[in-house]
């Protein structure tokens, strides 16, 4: 349990750290994560499954998507039981394996219309240079990253979705899970 634990915290560190350099940021400090607002763990991490949900019909194409939750992960350097961040990561398979040819571009296309900025597009440092997206949404405070497995068999897209630093209501204390 304690090395999921740890593998989870790791993925959420590492995000973060990549994503939070973004415009996302909305503070002067370009490490610091931007405020989300007030929110419990599970409201926010309804939001998270809520924007999952756009960006999987944006995808256009029938196919599987995996089906782990959101997550509840820390907001570096402020107080543990009063602020937290979500992330949910998911991968999409096509029903047919050529299913995501132009998937990438597409997004590039879309997402703007739909109050996201790319701020990252181009093959990732991988092995294979899997074509990779960032994008961030300020309004709602969440940045993504979307990653082509084009060299899977069978190809994937994989998505990493992750918010800004929520802030619990008076009383209450983050829920982890």
């Amino acid at each position: 349990m304690k090395i999921k634990q740890g593998a989870a915290a790791l993925l959420v560190s590492l995000a973060l750290t990549t994503l939070s350099g973004c415009s996302m940021t909305g503070t002067d400090d370009s490490d610091s994560l931007p405020s989300a607002g007030v929110s419990t763990t599970d409201e926010a991490a309804d939001m998270a499954e809520a924007i999952s949900s756009e960006l999987y019909d944006l995808i256009g194409l029938k196919g599987k998507a995996t089906e782990p939750g959101p997550g509840v992960g820390e907001c570096g350097g402020k107080d543990p039981e009063k602020y937290f961040t979500v992330f949910h990561a998911w991968t999409f398979t096509p029903a047919s394996a050529d299913g995501l040819d132009g998937v990438m571009e597409r997004f590039k296309e879309e997402l703007p219309k739909h109050g996201w900025k790319i701020v990252e597009y181009g093959p990732d440092t991988s092995k294979n240079k899997n074509l990779a997206l960032t994008a961030d949404n300020d309004a709602k405070k969440y940045s993504v990253m979307i990653t082509h497995w084009a060299r899977q068999t069978p190809p994937k897209v994989r998505f990493f979705l992750t918010s800004g630093c929520y802030q619990v209501p008076e009383g209450e204390k983050v829920e982890r899970f």
